[in-house]
């Protein structure tokens, strides 16, 4: 047992300050994921570890570690209820990681380490896919591979442990980008698990109450991105719909039942505008659309209220193509029982439904003067005292009544809703349709970015001969919102998100390059599924591919890369003089016993320093360093000296340290 434990060298403290580093740089990104107690206990590890390498104390001994362990398993599982599965398995990675530094004594724990920094760093992309955790686990990619170097290659320098591995990850990268071309793709995301789909998704809800979308707006998350075939539409024309609520229950306002699939007519007045959309998981089954949808893309269909969903929920991110119709509306020849479920009301709010009976007598009950009691209701909200703010005050049971009479103070959910009320109390069908309005194109990249802050709630109301209109009663009170954005119309001092204030024009020009770069790599790496990979490899000559072929080419690739490495190693190794192989093995030989010939020693000092270490070699060491140097720097050469040299060194026998 004694000797296989003596089999691999002791650590040096170089080597050992290359794992820390390891360990430090792997952990970083799961401080957001992992829970506070966990990180807290790795951050006690790591320093507990840094402490016994600073002052070359003696570590923990095993039991202690034993005991660390079983209460670590203990609290993962009282924190997610079991072993399996994600969060647990890495929450088991991070502890057994942390605990490993505090017994790392030997080459083969540093191993141990490298392996377990290796593993974790893939389940970074298991939470998230950014281009900002790429780029961090790149760099700590390129220092676990020094690291590795450093185990390999005792007494080498930081820059060449840094070189070595930058070398080999850059003869690895031919490779991986011939793999992520032509590997055959799947659908779904690159990286994910399904029992993720539901977790650290936000957006529209199918329900609407007081506060729910501003709170929605205090977010500068983005929804989605659009990028147009031509010119951006007017702000005043985008309006992206999402889920129609027609069910009030004198608080909330809910979608209900889905309606049926509609038939979308071929031919509509006004111009179709072509886009494409690259949205952001929410979990649900809506994709947003510019009103009115026209062509709804592949695997999605257009609901009776013309909303776009989709077949499966969106859980990871989803790029698909959509038409436009904004000059339609739809619906003109509306069922009478249809109507009669947009007319339904709790009985609550009595003085918001006298005020809209009292508008319906002074305006006639024929239906063409539906039109007066819309125009009535956008009149109210102009010329009495409201305002646009993100920070309404609470209301109670009869809420449209305090907000229309009291209050007058609330954000874009409060209008619509107050309008729906008073047209249903005056007889007129109304809902209120929630998404986004807007955005804000990126001047890098052309794309018109939508963020959780555009989110919206407007109206409709069903018009004889005209059928479902769009009004926005936001728009009366606060039209800036709907021309120039949320920042334009809120009053100053309100908790705006900060990347969308105005007064930051600087650092969103930061952003906006920044976001560019992402939008870049979601495109064309994160989103690169079967469809994109047939465009790319149509682009590349290869029309219609399958995977036989793919796997041929691919095959053959890689063989080519791997000759031409082959041949590059090759020479590289000839070139290398035999004399100097010859002790670098000696070199590499006496390193295992802690003592590694420094960058600027040269053979004579070396063998000096090693001789004092260790008295019982020096004669053979002198013997061995006088004819390296005579062969290297001296006349002497020849295949005989050389064989002698290896002859030397070969005999040199070494008794390795307990």
């Amino acid at each position: 047992m004694a000797a296989k434990r003596s089999a691999s060298p002791v650590l040096a403290r170089a080597q050992e300050l290359w794992l820390l580093a390891c360990a430090v740089l792997t952990l970083v990104p799961d401080v957001e994921h992992a829970p506070a107690w966990l990180i807290a206990a790795a951050a006690v590890a790591l320093a507990w570890r840094a402490a016994i390498w600073w002052r070359r104390t003696e570590l923990p001994p095993r039991w202690l570690l034993s005991f660390l362990v079983a209460a670590g398993s203990v609290g993962v599982f009282l924190t997610y209820r079991q072993f399996f599965g994600k969060d647990p398995g890495i929450a088991l990675l991070i502890l057994f990681l942390a605990l490993k530094l505090l017994e790392m004594r030997r080459v083969r724990d540093g191993l141990a380490v490298i392996f377990l920094c290796y593993f974790l760093l893939l389940t970074h992309f298991l939470n998230e896919q950014g281009l900002d955790v790429a780029g961090l686990t790149l760099a700590a990619l390129i220092v676990i591979t020094a690291a590795l170097a450093s185990l390999a290659h005792a007494g080498q320098s930081v820059a060449a442990c840094l070189r070595l591995s930058a070398t080999m990850l850059a003869q690895a990268a031919p490779f991986m980008l011939v793999l992520f071309l032509l590997f055959p793709r799947v659908q779904g995301p690159l990286w994910g698990m399904p029992a993720d789909a539901y977790s650290g998704m936000s957006g529209l809800s199918d329900t609407m109450s007081p506060g729910s979308i501003s709170n929605l707006s205090l977010s500068g998350e983005i929804a989605f991105r659009a990028r147009f075939e031509g010119e951006i539409p007017p702000k005043q024309l985008l309006y992206w719909r999402g889920p129609v609520l027609r069910q009030f229950d004198g608080r909330t306002w809910r979608a209900g039942a889905q309606q049926e699939k509609v038939s979308l007519p071929d031919t509509a007045p006004g111009e179709t505008v072509r886009y494409a959309v690259t949205l952001e998981p929410h979990n649900k089954h809506w994709l947003f659309a510019l009103e009115m949808p026209a062509v709804p893309p592949p695997g999605a269909i257009v609901s009776r209220e013309y909303q776009v969903l989709s077949k499966t929920p969106v859980r990871s991110r989803l790029r698909y193509e959509m038409q436009s119709r904004p000059g339609f509306v739809p619906d003109a020849d509306e069922t009478d029982a249809t109507l009669r479920t947009h007319l339904n009301l709790p009985a609550n709010n009595p003085r918001t439904r006298a005020l809209a009976e009292q508008w319906r007598r002074e305006t006639g009950q024929a239906a063409g003067q539906n039109e007066a009691v819309i125009r009535r209701m956008l009149d109210h909200f102009r010329q009495e005292s409201f305002f646009y703010t993100l920070t309404p005050p609470l209301l109670g049971e009869n809420g449209i009544d305090q907000f229309l009479f009291e209050t007058r103070r609330g954000f874009c959910e409060h209008y619509a809703s107050a309008f729906v009320f008073a047209m249903r109390a005056a007889g007129i069908p109304a809902r209120v349709v929630t998404g986004y309005q807007g955005g804000e194109r990126n001047p890098v990249d052309g794309y018109l970015i939508v963020r959780q802050s555009d989110a919206h709630a407007w109206a409709e109301a069903w018009l004889e001969g005209r059928g479902w209109v769009r009004v926005d009663p936001t728009a009366a009170v606060a039209p800036n919102r709907i021309e120039a954005g949320l920042a334009s119309a809120v009053p100053a001092g309100e908790p705006l998100p900060f990347l969308v204030r105005a007064d930051l024009s600087w650092l969103r020009q930061i952003r906006f390059r920044w976001e560019a770069v992402t939008n870049t790599w979601n495109q064309w790496v994160l989103g690169y599924d079967p469809l994109r990979q047939r465009e790319v490899l149509s682009r590349l000559g290869m029309r219609e591919p399958d995977w036989k072929a793919m796997t041929a080419i691919m095959a053959a690739l890689c063989g080519f890369l791997l000759l031409g490495l082959t041949a590059w190693a090759l020479h590289k190794r000839v070139r290398l003089d035999p004399t100097l192989r010859t002790w670098n093995r000696l070199s590499r030989k006496l390193a295992r016993l802690g003592l590694a010939r420094k960058d600027w020693e040269g053979p004579a000092d070396y063998v000096q320093r090693v001789a004092l270490a260790r008295p019982e070699l020096a004669q053979s060491l002198s013997a061995i360093a006088a004819l390296y140097i005579d062969l290297r720097y001296g006349k002497l050469g020849g295949k005989e000296p050389r064989q002698k040299l290896r002859g030397l060194i070969a005999d040199l026998k070494i008794a390795s340290e307990r």
